[in-house]
């Protein structure tokens, strides 16, 4: 028995041998695909992810109009060129593309599985590694983000909150439906802010979410948020962390409003929605929890309406928690912790500081360094 024969994805396992086959090129190339995916799911990736590299390997396929053993690295320099030139896609998208026709050809040259001596046997060729570093682009910095993607500034923030406050007062003065989900859509964005949710972790609280901090009970039941469904890392499940609700700091700033604004949504609005019965914490009319479309219509809307930035978007509150903390003057570790970063460098990208914030702590500098010149200057005389 070959040691192949024991790998998720070996050529041994899905191709039997000695079967003639009616469209051996079709259906080898076919095998291949469900051989990689078969090994992903070996290594615990998420379905989504397996899901995104197999439709870019097959829209390369499809680019090429050739079999995988007769692939070149001439090829994927179009597709990428291609890519690039007409269809404009970002950097970052281009590199992830690029990755994954790099990790379904690592797949087909490794010897564990086969394939090759397989594709050899067959077709008198073997597929090749296509994708190097001389002929795909470099991760040469730490972020590839638009750089028009920033934070709110604080009066920005301010301005998006109170028009999300006035469409809730305006629908429901006019009798009108829909106040409801407007007053879900307004909570839900101060959430996403006041414990610096990305998106997905904000749709998928629970209202069990949330609990007491025995060292701030002044926040009573809304003292931490318990995120369950954060980023993950590859072929590992959700990332969980617990966010504690912040309060004023030297009588600055503070999140604490937070509270009050999530015990009126859960008590007294939430209940009215016909799916109240759901464990979500953001039911929608007709499901049992809101969908990423609602949510990015209603975002989009009411930044459209104000004439802000189209930089901004949902992670945009998630910036500006991590940057006002950070100009409130809260430890740079703490931050960290709370948004779930694993390092350090991650944080800085999120932080956006204002000009008046860089201001005064120039002007803080200098001060110190003045008061210790003349202190020094006192003491040897």
């Amino acid at each position: 028995m070959g040691r192949e024969t024991e790998v998720p994805g070996a050529a041994s396992l899905h191709l039997v041998a000695g079967t003639a086959l009616l469209r051996p090129e079709e259906q080898v190339a076919e095998a291949m695909l469900q051989g990689w995916r078969n090994q992903q799911l070996a290594r615990n990736l998420a379905f989504s992810t397996i899901e995104g590299r197999e439709n870019a390997v097959k829209a390369f396929t499809a680019y090429a109009d050739a079999f995988p053993w007769t692939w070149t690295p001439h090829l994927v320099d179009e597709w990428l060129g291609d890519l690039r030139a007409i269809r404009h896609l970002k950097r970052s998208t281009l590199r992830n593309y690029s990755e994954a026709v790099r990790a379904f050809c690592a797949f087909l040259t490794d010897p564990a599985y086969g394939w090759a001596e397989e594709c050899e046997r067959r077709f008198g060729n073997h597929p090749i590694q296509i994708v190097h570093e001389w002929n795909t682009a470099v991760h040469l910095q730490e972020s590839e983000a638009d750089p028009s993607k920033r934070a709110f500034t604080r009066d920005e923030l301010q301005a998006f909150f109170d028009h999300a406050d006035d469409q809730i007062h305006q629908v429901r003065g006019a009798g009108r439906k829909g106040w409801l989900p407007a007053f879900r859509d307004a909570t839900l964005f101060k959430t996403a802010y006041a414990y610096g949710l990305r998106r997905r972790e904000a749709r998928m609280l629970d209202l069990v979410d949330f609990g007491r901090n025995p060292h701030a009970r002044q926040f009573g039941e809304f003292g931490v948020c318990y995120v369950r469904w954060g980023k993950a890392m590859k072929g590992s499940p959700p990332k969980r962390r617990s966010v504690l609700t912040v309060g004023p700091r030297d009588g600055v700033g503070g999140m604490d409003w937070i509270v009050d604004i999530l015990e009126q949504w859960v008590e007294e609005a939430r209940p009215g929605f016909a799916q109240a019965d759901s464990p979500a914490l953001w039911p929608s009319e007709r499901s049992p929890r809101i969908g990423f479309s609602q949510i990015n219509t209603r975002f989009a809307a009411y930044r459209d309406a104000l004439g802000l930035d189209a930089g901004l978007d949902f992670h945009s509150f998630r910036r500006s928690y991590v940057t006002h903390l950070i100009e409130d003057g809260w430890d740079p570790r703490f931050v960290q912790e709370q948004v779930g970063h694993e390092h350090a460098s991650t944080t800085s990208l999120y932080t956006c500081v204002s000009s008046d914030f860089r201001i005064r702590t120039l002007r803080k500098a200098m001060g110190d360094t003045m008061n210790a010149a003349l202190a020094t200057g006192r003491t040897r005389r």
